[in-house]
């Protein structure tokens, strides 16, 4: 297959893509076995007659239009690997006449690409970085939050107050009608915690043991079920019992008990050092990302609109598989948010046109600084899991198969960002923000940063440590 590379305006690219007639023979021999599949005829079991008798008894044009059809997602693939190019967005196909016996094929991809980016000052960059100071508030919350853990609950024989846990039995109904979910048995309600629908927390404050009430409320507009979104229900409820959180003092005690320190203060300490280290981190990222949208910002890339939303359809394609592993529904998710797909798509158009000006700048300080992965890197990013095929093995299998451009590329980026960053020279947040206000006539607006990006994908902090088995 050979494959001819064409630059078109607004950063697209035309592929001339020819397909030899003895690669169309062997498609079609097997196009011809998938179809016989389902093909009686005399003489022959089922799924065995031979590719020259399907072709004579369906002909030869619709067997050559299903190899072409069934090929063409392969042929595809290696024509954007044989170019080397980063495409953005979906492609336009264009087949030309299906090839007559002893000709080859010929069609055409015109596909939109990730913009060239003319550099301007990346390295030794002045980028703001505040100072990392952990809030006492922050340690408290936390000692609380753990406080709350090693709390127990009692019951007592008083009316129910905010703070309280209630037990209950429910039965709820709309128009007089039992709806989905609308009922169950010794349920646990926090009062106050504004975790069920305000009429029905404030409902069950100075409700004692026993007692029995009916609640009525309305469900918001926005509810997650749409059948009672807006809807007025009524709830008949029996409060089963009332618990009070008794919480342990704060004291040396408590962390003796919650902790392997022997004091409040020690434990204070550990709290507050671990929240640093996450804060440090967070900051470092941040810090790194920002110098890589700082290159980019000095950086002049031409990026059409098309090519701006194409980008964006891919992130909410991105963002939609993510949903749907997590097993939320999309058009529910955008429906929640008030949107509709359309709605949400364009929105992503900032954040978009942000990641295409920073790819583009990266790609182009990997070419300015001749940037080349070796394969140890290759490896190290390809990564090990126990159970699968050492990362060795898969770097080979892409390179024979000639699929390890797009993890070159993704490496090259990584290295490229890493440039930039390791050179920035970190300063007061306050000292960025002025010299940012300070505009001068060959100086461009200062871009908003990036959120995320590849090193804030690389690792992302998780909850705060907490002491405690």
């Amino acid at each position: 297959m050979k494959t001819e590379l064409t630059e078109l305006p607004e950063s697209r690219v035309r592929l001339g893509v020819s397909v030899a007639a003895d690669v169309i023979e062997k498609r079609m021999d097997r196009a011809a076995k998938h179809l016989a599949g389902e093909m009686k005829m005399p003489g022959f079991r089922k799924g065995k007659v031979p590719p020259q008798l399907v072709i004579q008894r369906i002909g030869r044009e619709a067997v050559v239009e299903q190899a072409v059809r069934d090929s063409l997602p392969e042929w595809y693939e290696q024509a954007i690997t044989d170019s080397g190019v980063i495409t953005v967005g979906d492609p336009k196909l264009d087949v030309e006449d299906l090839p007559a016996e002893g000709e080859g094929l010929e069609f055409t991809i015109e596909i939109g690409v990730r913009p060239t980016a003319e550099l301007g000052e990346y390295k030794d960059l002045e980028v703001g970085r505040p100072e990392i100071e952990v809030p006492a508030e922050a340690i408290d919350e936390e000692l609380e939050r753990l406080r709350e853990g090693f709390g127990s609950l009692n019951p007592v024989e008083r009316p129910a107050a905010d703070g309280d846990i209630a037990v209950i039995d429910y039965e709820g109904t709309v128009d007089g009608e039992l709806f989905e979910g609308g009922a169950g048995t010794d349920m646990t309600v926090e009062l106050g915690s504004e975790r069920l629908l305000p009429e029905f927390e404030a409902g069950l404050v100075g409700k004692s043991t026993g007692e029995e009430a009916e609640l009525n409320v309305t469900f918001p507009d926005d509810y997650g079920a749409e059948d009672l979104a807006g809807k007025s229900a009524v709830f008949k409820v029996k409060v089963n019992e009332v618990r009070e959180k008794e919480l342990p003092d704060l004291d040396d005690d408590f962390a003796q008990s919650a902790s392997e320190f022997d004091t409040l203060d020690e434990l204070r300490e550990e709290i507050r050092s671990r929240m640093a280290e996450v804060l440090e981190r967070r900051s470092e990222m941040e810090f790194r990302d920002a110098a890589v949208e700082a290159a980019a910002a000095n950086a002049t890339i031409d990026l059409p609109h098309d090519l701006i939303h194409a980008r964006a359809h891919e992130l909410w394609e991105r963002f939609e598989r993510t949903l749907q592993a997590r097993g939320i529904d999309p058009q529910m998710y955008a429906q929640m948010q008030g949107k509709d797909r359309h709605e949400m798509i364009s929105e992503g158009d900032e954040s978009a046109e942000l990641t295409l000006r920073r790819e583009a700048t990266l790609a182009a300080v990997a070419e300015a600084e001749d940037i080349q992965p070796t394969d140890e890197e290759l490896i190290e990013a390809l990564g090990s899991a126990e159970g699968k095929q050492k990362p060795e093995k898969v770097l080979a299998k892409l390179r024979q198969a000639g699929r390890d451009n797009l993890l070159r590329e993704e490496v090259r980026l990584r290295k490229a960002a890493e440039l930039i960053a390791d050179s920035a020279k970190p300063i007061a947040v306050e000292q960025a923000e002025a010299g940012e206000a300070i505009w001068t006539p060959d100086k461009d607006e200062p871009e908003a940063p990036v959120e995320g990006g590849a090193e804030a994908e690389a690792e992302t902090p998780g909850k705060l440590w907490t002491p405690g088995p």
